[in-house]
């Protein structure tokens, strides 16, 4: 069937069958290449014989397309078209690797593999090459190099299924520490996304928040790349950065300026920093957003602020930010500007997105005996945990990619654990590949998922630490609650829940505790468990046979 180009029949079929699709134009390969594509055709589905491409006007490459059968779709996780790449020099360059970007934006319709390629070079030590290469970045693809030489000395395909084990199961896809930057290892946020930029479209202004390592960053990034993708500008401002926090309300508004037009490649004129006086600042920011838009393409720009705290009050690390006016003077410049361009323009030139732990900052009605300027003027929420359905397919496609299938009650007890957290239930996941059978693809039950749980929380208290050290240093009152919680301490607890409502609201936002009918409980166990075995000789002992239990603990 495959052979006589019955496509239909090979996509409602179960199986894909090996061969060469009947339409696959081979023309453009050389005899070698042909030979190579014909031996990879008695393992796979050839779909299409791609095209030459030319990068940096020297470097020539040729590719095709090819879908997985049954074997490679079970022991690797894979079901779209393969990208399969013939890179034809003695030397192995780098350069070879932009040709699957180029290749994925020449077919944005079809359904490839994102996580998954095959390179196939002339040079002989390409699978030492490529795997020095992608040992620094975590978030690349996984890329399969094969030698020329491989398929002429080889009399069966058993090497293939090989090299994809040593590559795919090699790599631990759940090791990930930094925030993500590509679509292929991202998960879950996809509606969040749309939901900020249609606000953004509509000339509203947005606010996301939650605790460390939630994946707001993540957000922020895919952000940016779903509006680059649409053809508008955005710029991200880290406001952790010194070179931006250290700076004075009116040189904060140049910096705004020359990163638009640097992370969105205008080739425009701005007026130079020294013009942003205190007395100017706002005349300047305003003429020079107007030349930047109409650069752009006249679509309105996105400002987004990330970890706000470091340019809020009384978390700033600036003391103009911190407790002087920086704060008052910088949000009334922009706020002002945005309603100026909506009452002059008639349309929208920019709207911003502000991002951070806690939304104190926006929800302060004065700051220094002066009115708040964006208070109750950004809407906003925060960040979720992951959904069963989302951790599902996180830990399937990622766990799949790496020979692991997981047991189905397996997700709704790891999302239960950890409330959700992408990054503790990654790092979990993580562990258990670290114990996991080595021969792939391999189950994981309940068993071996309660020992890798308990390891983490053995090894890698610190990663609570790390999640909840913004409480402990800018916000010990919610801090403290949680301590409360964690320790049975109601009375405590619901104590200053009555006294500030607005610490349980935020405690609630951040996923960590729930209500009930008046009771109050951890969305996330782990964490309890770490807050009461860290804070256990801190709660009240009501009777004497409590107190004689700690004293003999404790010595």
């Amino acid at each position: 069937w495959q052979a006589l180009g019955y496509e239909k029949y090979n996509i409602n079929m179960a199986s894909t069958f090996p061969g060469i699709n009947r339409n696959t134009k081979t023309s453009h390969f050389d005899s070698e290449e042909s030979q190579i594509l014909n031996f990879l055709a008695k393992d796979w589905y050839v779909t299409n014989g791609g095209n030459k491409i030319t990068l940096n006007q020297n470097s020539h490459y040729k590719f095709f397309l090819m879908k997985p059968t049954r074997d490679y779709q079970e022991m690797f996780n894979l079901e779209k078209e393969v990208i399969v790449v013939f890179s034809p020099y003695e030397s192995f360059e780098t350069r070879s690797l932009d040709v699957f970007d180029f290749v994925y934006k020449m077919y944005p319709d079809l359904r490839l593999e994102n996580v998954c390629c095959i390179l196939i070079s002339k040079d002989k030590k390409i699978q030492e090459r490529v795997k020095k290469l992608l040992q620094g970045d975590p978030e690349s693809r996984v890329v399969i190099p094969f030698s020329y030489d491989e398929f002429s000395l080889s009399s069966n395909s058993y090497f293939i299924k090989n090299r994809f084990r040593n590559f795919f199961f090699e790599r631990d896809l759940f090791s990930f520490e930094s925030p993500i930057t590509k679509d292929f290892f991202f998960f879950g946020r996809t509606t969040l996304i749309q939901k900020i930029i249609n606000r953004h479209k509509c000339n509203e202004n947005s606010g996301l928040f939650g605790l460390r390592k939630t994946g707001k960053t993540s957000v922020i990034n895919g952000i940016a790349r779903a509006l680059k993708l649409d053809e508008m500008p955005s710029v991200i401002i880290d406001c952790q950065d010194t070179s931006f926090n250290q700076r004075r309300w009116n040189e904060a508004l140049h910096y705004i300026i020359r990163e638009i037009k640097r992370q969105n490649e205008i080739q425009s004129l701005i007026e130079n920093e020294s013009m942003y006086t205190f007395n100017n600042a706002s005349l300047m920011f305003e003429k020079d957003i107007k030349r930047l838009y109409k650069k752009g393409g006249q679509k309105p720009i996105l400002f987004i602020f990330d970890e706000i705290e470091n340019i809020s009050p009384k978390t700033s690390p600036n003391p103009y930010w911190k407790s002087d006016m920086d704060f008052l003077l910088f949000w009334q410049t922009l706020r002002s500007n945005f309603q100026k361009f909506i009452r002059e323009e008639d349309k929208p030139i920019f709207s911003f997105l502000v991002v951070g732990t806690n939304p104190k900052a926006i929800e302060t009605p004065r700051i220094n005996e002066s009115d708040n300027p964006i208070f109750n003027k950004i809407p906003f929420e925060y960040i979720q945990g992951f959904t069963v359905p989302q951790t599902t397919e996180m830990t399937s496609k990622l766990g799949g990619y790496m020979g692991l299938e997981f047991d189905d009650m397996l997700f709704g007890k790891l999302k239960d654990d950890f409330g959700g957290h992408p990054y503790l239930m990654r790092h979990v996941c993580s562990i258990v590949n670290e114990f996991a059978n080595k021969t792939r693809p391999t189950k994981i039950d309940k068993l071996q998922y309660e020992k890798a749980k308990k390891v983490f929380s053995e090894r890698y208290s610190h990663y609570y630490e790390m999640i909840l050290e913004v409480l402990v240093n800018f916000y010990p009152e919610e801090y403290e609650m949680l301590t409360y919680l964690a320790n049975d301490e109601m009375e405590s607890f619901l104590d200053l829940a009555n006294f500030a409502p607005e610490l349980v609201s935020h405690l609630k936002g951040y996923n960590l505790i729930e209500e009930n009918d008046g009771k109050y409980f951890f969305k996330i166990e782990s964490i309890k468990d770490y807050l009461r075995n860290k804070n256990k000789y801190k709660a009240k002992l009501k009777t004497p046979a409590e107190r004689w239990k700690e004293i003999s603990e404790r010595r």
